[in-house]
C-alpha cells in the first residue's frame, strides 16, 4: 500500500473561494528524515528526503493590502488579514504558517502586498511528515513569484523557519524548510546546518531491492507543546556549559563527561546523531543502501533512551519491524507522536506491514497508516 496520489485540488478551491481564476499553482512536499533528529538546532548534520505528499497553494494577487486564505482542510475557511497588521502571535491555528511566512519576507525587506491564497493537501497532519515546511515553503516561492521576486532558496528557508519560530512560535530547526525546498528527486539531501549548505546523496530504494515504509502510528504531536522546546533549551544550556557554540562542536561523547546527568543523556544523542547522519551519507556514496538499516536503529535507540522523545507506539512499530526483518528502523520527525520509517526487502514489505498492524490491533490502537517514501523532487510551480 502506498501513499496517496499527489493532486492540486488548490486550483478548484481557489475559483470556488475567490470567484476568479488562480495565477498559478505551486506545491512543496512534506518530508522523511532518514537519521539526524534534533540535530538541526544544533547546527549539526542531518539526511532528509522529499516526498510525494505535500501541500499545493493556488494565488493570485490583490489590490487591498489583505491576505485572504482558505483551505480544503479547514472546511474552506475564509480567513482575511491585513498584512500590515501582522505581528507574532496575532494569529492563530493553520492560518498563522501563511501568515508568518508573508510576514517574515516582509521582515526581510521583501515588498509582499495582497494576496489570495487556497491550499490543498495530501500530507497526513502531526504524522512527523512536516506538514507545517510544506505549507510555508508553498507560500513562500507563490508569494515571491507573484511578485517577480528572485530569493535564493537557502535563504528563502530560512525566511519559512523564521515564520515557524517567530511568528508561529515552533522552535524547530532550518532541516524541514530546507528539505522541502533543496531536495532533489532519487536523493536524499545532506544538510549541514550550520553553513546552509545541501548536498545531494544517492538514494533509490527500488533499485537496490529495497523499500522505504512511513508507518503513521496515528498519535499526534504538537511542535509548540512544551517538550520540544525543553529538549532545545537542554542542548543549549548543554553547550553553553562546555563553552561552545552549539553542540556541532563536541564530535566525541567523552567530551561530555563532567555535565549533569539529563543535559549529558540529552547532549549525548545530538553529538552521536550527526555521527550517524555523516557514516549513513558514506554508506549512501558507497552503494550500500541495506547497510544503514543498524544506523537507523542505533538513531531510535539514542531518541528513546537519551532524547526520550519517542512514544509507546513507534517503540513498539520499530521492535516489530525488526522482527519481521526490516534492515533498520525508527521514529522521524520531532517526536512525542507521528511516523516511523523502516528500510526493507521489497518482498519482505507485506509481511512487515501485516505484523506492524496486528501488533497495534492487539494493543487496540487504531490502524496504522503505510506510505512508501520515493525521494521526490523538492517545491516547484506546478501550474
Amino acid at each position: 500500500m502506498t501513499g496517496p496520489v499527489a493532486r492540486d485540488d488548490a486550483t478548484a478551491l481557489f475559483g470556488q473561494q475567490y470567484g476568479e481564476q488562480a495565477r498559478g499553482a505551486w506545491r512543496a512536499p512534506g518530508r522523511v528524515n532518514l537519521v539526524g533528529e534534533h540535530t538541526d538546532y544544533n547546527e549539526g548534520f542531518a539526511l532528509p528526503l522529499a516526498i510525494g505528499p505535500g501541500v499545493s497553494a493556488a494565488a493570485a494577487r490583490r489590490d487591498d493590502g489583505l491576505l485572504a486564505l482558505t483551505s480544503r482542510q479547514a472546511d474552506g475557511a475564509d480567513v482575511r488579514l491585513p498584512l500590515d497588521e501582522l505581528r507574532p502571535g496575532s494569529v492563530d491555528g493553520w492560518a498563522a504558517y501563511p501568515a508568518g511566512v508573508a510576514w517574515a519576507l516582509r521582515a526581510a525587506g521583501y515588498p509582499i502586498g495582497g494576496v489570495s491564497m487556497a491550499f490543498d493537501s495530501d500530507l497526513p497532519l502531526g504524522a512527523g511528515l512536516s506538514s507545517s515546511a510544506a505549507l510555508e515553503c508553498s507560500v513562500a516561492l507563490a508569494l515571491t513569484e507573484l511578485h517577480g521576486l528572485t530569493v535564493p532558496r537557502p535563504q528563502l528557508a530560512d525566511i519559512a523557519r523564521r515564520a515557524e519560530n517567530d511568528f508561529v512560535g515552533a522552535p524547530t530547526g532550518i532541516m524541514d524548510q530546507s528539505a522541502a525546498l533543496l531536495c532533489q528527486a532519487g536523493h536524499a539531501l545532506l544538510l549541514d546546518c550550520r553553513s546552509g549548505i545541501g548536498t545531494a546523496v544517492p538514494l533509490d530504494p527500488p533499485a537496490a531491492g529495497l523499500a522505504l515504509l512511513v508507518i503513521d502510528t496515528r498519535v499526534r504531536h504538537a511542535l509548540t507543546d512544551g517538550g520540544y522546546g525543553s529538549r532545545r533549551k537542554a542542548c543549549e544550556d548543554a553547550a553553553a556549559a562546555l563553552g561552545v557554540r552549539s553542540l556541532r562542536d563536541i564530535t566525541d561523547s567523552s567530551e561530555l563527561a563532567g555535565l549533569d546527568p539529563l543535559l549529558q543523556r540529552r547532549a549525548r544523542h545530538v553529538v552521536t546523531e550527526n555521527s550517524r547522519v555523516l557514516a549513513a551519507a558514506a554508506l549512501l556514496r558507497a552503494g550500500q543502501l541495506a547497510g544503514i538499516g543498524p544506523v537507523l536503529t542505533a538513531s531510535h535507540a539514542s531518541l528513546r533512551d537519551d532524547f526520550e522523545v519517542s512514544w509507546p507506539a513507534a517503540d513498539a512499530t520499530v521492535e516489530t519491524a525488526l522482527q519481521a526483518g526490516a534492515c533498520g528502523a525508527r521514529m522521524t520527525g520531532g517526536g512525542f507522536g507521528g511516523s516511523v520509517i523502516a528500510l526493507v526487502y521489497a518482498d519482505r514489505a507485506p509481511s512487515l506491514r501485516a505484523a506492524i498492524a496486528s501488533r497495534f490491533a492487539r494493543e487496540g490502537w487504531p490502524a496504522p497508516r503505510f506510505i512508501e517514501a520515493v525521494p521526490s523532487a523538492g517545491a516547484r510551480r506546478i501550474r
